[in-house]
């Protein structure tokens, strides 16, 4: 696959706490210089990047993270601000107790709300589900399959890359078997290399959150 065609699928990344502003300026440059699919980056800067990249590339941020145990409402409002403030993209966490807690019809409630929160804002941005896979088993993982399939989201995305584990070629293996109704698929978290890259795109990972493919192909890295 040519680097070209990885990096158009890659959402290069920031969301340390401790970012800077210059720090996130040049993940954004990045991803301006190398086409990439979007820029992740924290929430407060959404506004800031949105007024130095003036469409050059897509704004992604997250909501709910890392842990996902804020209240809808607070997802609702940070979905719809991200919105507001110029994200064309929102990756959001569940709340993985209740799916413990098998509160299915409140997971699936939740996403259809940020999604209509989004919407309500500007339609037709993109939503993608967090579900932590390092924290589930494969049963729990399947579920959310069908509840992200019928949620009206874009994406399920393995993880956050601040738990115990991050995406893995069995996890979207098992996604690929499992989504319907043209859900994509994100893997994100620990991705180390262009071969892997290149190995989650194969298995049906449409995006990859990540930082370290750009910083490869800029160290002149080969496939």
């Amino acid at each position: 696959m040519e680097i070209q065609e990885i990096l158009s699928h890659v959402d290069h990344t920031l969301l340390a706490p401790d970012a800077t502003w210059e720090q996130i300026k040049a993940i954004v440059d990045d991803g301006m210089a190398y086409h990439t699919a979007s820029v992740c980056i924290p929430a407060s800067f959404v506004q800031q990047v949105a007024a130095y990249a003036a469409g050059r590339v897509p704004i992604c941020t997250v909501i709910g993270f890392p842990n996902g145990y804020s209240t809808s409402a607070s997802k609702f409002f940070e979905a719809a601000d991200a919105v507001r403030n110029g994200a064309d993209e929102v990756d959001m966490v569940i709340n993985i107790g209740w799916l413990k807690d098998r509160r299915y019809d409140d997971l699936y409630a939740e996403i259809r709300g940020v999604r209509e929160a989004m919407d309500a804002v500007s339609p037709k941005k993109i939503l993608k589900v967090i579900i932590e896979t390092c924290l589930l088993t494969d049963e729990e993982k399947i579920k959310m399959c069908e509840i992200v399939s019928a949620s009206g989201a874009d994406y399920i995305k393995t993880s956050t890359g601040f738990s115990k584990g991050g995406a893995t070629f069995d996890d979207i293996a098992l996604f690929a078997a499992h989504v319907t109704n043209g859900l994509k698929i994100k893997a994100a978290g620990g991705i180390s290399s262009i071969a892997d890259a290149e190995k989650f795109l194969a298995l049906g990972a449409d995006r990859l959150g990540t930082s370290r493919i750009v910083n490869l192909v800029k160290a002149g890295a080969n496939v």
